[in-house]
């Protein structure tokens, strides 16, 4: 997301915000692990302080939007069944992005589909759009400099790693533009609910 090309407007603020799905705690951990030893191996602290998740999608947006985007973002949840996500081994955006695959890309997809009509709700300007997400990964380390990815993607390309979770939730979260640290804003339960409103009475 580049940020450079905000202009603060006195009296609004900005946040960065993320939609998210979070594994369990158990299978968080492995992850870290996998994180902490590739940051330690290839010194990228960026896999250290970056914590395991699935991102659907990254957007800019005044604070003021916020409650508008949470009651759409409630009832697309509410509308959505919980749905297993299966982890396996490791993939790689060439040059700068070590991750591990998520087998069930499918389910996830459909998901960031039934965001799109939240879409007005997260765009900030023309210039700053929400990114949907639509090769969803779980990160192990990115940004990595040729040699970090080379050598780290050589010895991972080998290495195998098993995980699932149930989602059975999305969480939003957010940071103010510039900082590093995330805060939760709201977590979203799939509730597999026969959603009544009509589409258009929701974003208006």
């Amino acid at each position: 997301m580049d940020t450079k090309s905000l202009i603060q407007i006195p009296g609004y603020r900005y946040n960065e915000y993320l939609l998210i799905l979070n594994p369990h705690e158990e299978l968080r951990n492995k992850i870290m692990q996998v994180k902490k030893e590739f940051g330690e191996k290839y010194k990228a602290p960026i896999a250290f302080y970056t914590k395991p998740h699935i991102t659907l999608v990254n957007f800019v947006q005044f604070d003021m939007m916020e409650e508008r985007l949470i009651n759409s973002l409630k009832t697309i949840a509410m509308g959505y069944a919980p749905f297993k996500v299966e982890l396996k081994d490791f993939g790689s955006f060439p040059s700068h992005t070590i991750f591990i695959n998520i087998e069930s890309k499918q389910q996830v997809q459909n998901l960031v589909k039934e965001l799109r009509p939240a879409q007005r709700l997260m765009t900030l300007n023309k210039d700053n759009k929400p990114h949907f997400i639509d090769n969803p990964h779980l990160t192990v380390a990115r940004k990595l400099l040729p040699w970090q990815y080379e050598k780290g993607w050589l010895e991972y390309s080998n290495r195998h790693f098993t995980g699932r979770f149930i989602a059975d939730s999305m969480l939003l979260i957010k940071r103010k533009v510039g900082d590093k640290a995330y805060q939760i804003v709201q977590r979203f339960d799939f509730m597999n609910l026969p959603v009544t409103t009509k589409q258009g009475e929701l974003f208006m």
